[in-house]
């Protein structure tokens, strides 16, 4: 960056991404889902680092803002410490990432710069005992190869878990009385068209035409399974899910607006309107619905 050196922990200047998103803006969005997910990753974070060797490295890879790698800071810390290697492509994320996962001690954090559409993760320190990446592969170029490129960065006997797909998050009632029912499943299917056109702006993007257990079986895994989890915040919520909730769909109306049609993108005005009598951040019937799932498989 511009007047500002360059940490000797960085190993290259990576402030792009391959998906046209600016993820440097969105630090405060991410960091209120990150609070929202806590709970959830927590958990998540406990399994996968219990059946881990003593003194682990754990790579959490396209880290974003840290809404897991403190939640594995944490489960290594009560296990009595590790390696959390740290990697993102945005400094700004990778920043607040680091600065979370460093504040809980009793372990070491290595933070590294690195866009992993060019940069092999197998040379950014010791092998890995687990490389966790969340919703980080779909936005690389060749997705394939991204996974071969984390499994090359395990030690023998190590864990990839890819955190990838699930259902569709949920968040508004079926009918909202602004506009016809049912605008979520038509923000959800005019989002898979954006996810597909986004996919195919990506330059020397690849398709992957399997799942992703049948991805992880072709990067040379084995002990293939799957879990998922789920994060439940009901109606009526907290104000901050409210305040997700209405960056949420801000970020859908911006992305898939011109997908919809004009009576919905009326009603995404009134709902997204603060001074409006139907302004998503005052409703009581806001609620945040997900679930994810975690692929995981072993290297031999």
């Amino acid at each position: 960056m511009a007047g500002r050196a360059v940490p000797p922990y960085r190993r290259r200047v990576a402030q792009h991404t391959h998906d046209g998103i600016d993820w440097a803006a969105r630090v405060a969005a991410a960091r209120r889902t990150a609070e929202l997910e806590a709970e959830a990753l927590r958990v998540v974070a406990r399994r996968l680092v219990r059946p881990l060797p003593d003194n682990p490295t754990v790579y959490d890879v396209g880290c974003g803002v840290g809404a897991m790698s403190v939640p594995l800071a944490e489960a290594l810390a009560a296990r009595g410490g590790g390696t959390l290697v740290l990697v993102d492509a945005v400094p700004e994320v990778l920043d607040a990432a680091t600065s979370a996962a460093r504040s809980l001690g009793a372990l070491t954090v290595k933070p590294v710069l690195a866009d992993l559409a060019s940069e092999d993760p197998a040379g950014f320190g010791k092998p890995a005992d687990l490389v966790w990446a969340s919703r980080v592969v779909h936005h690389l170029p060749d997705q394939l190869k991204a996974v071969k490129r984390l499994v090359g960065a395990l030690a023998p006997g190590g864990w990839l878990a890819l955190a990838e797909g699930g259902l569709e998050g949920r968040m508004l009632p079926w009918d909202l009385g602004v506009g016809e029912p049912g605008l979520q499943d038509r923000l959800a299917a005019a989002r898979a068209e954006w996810f597909c056109t986004m996919r195919e702006g990506i330059p020397g993007a690849v398709q992957l035409p399997v799942g992703w257990n049948v991805a992880l079986g072709d990067a040379g895994l084995g002990e293939i399974s799957a879990f998922s989890f789920v994060i439940d915040h009901p109606a009526p919520a907290k104000q901050v899910v409210r305040d997700w909730a209405v960056e949420r769909l801000g970020w859908l109306a911006e992305v898939c607006g011109p997908r919809l049609h004009a009576s919905d993108r009326a009603a995404l005005r009134r709902l997204l309107n603060p001074r409006d009598s139907e302004f998503l951040g005052a409703r009581d019937d806001v609620f945040m619905l997900m679930t994810d799932t975690v692929h995981m498989g072993r290297k031999p």
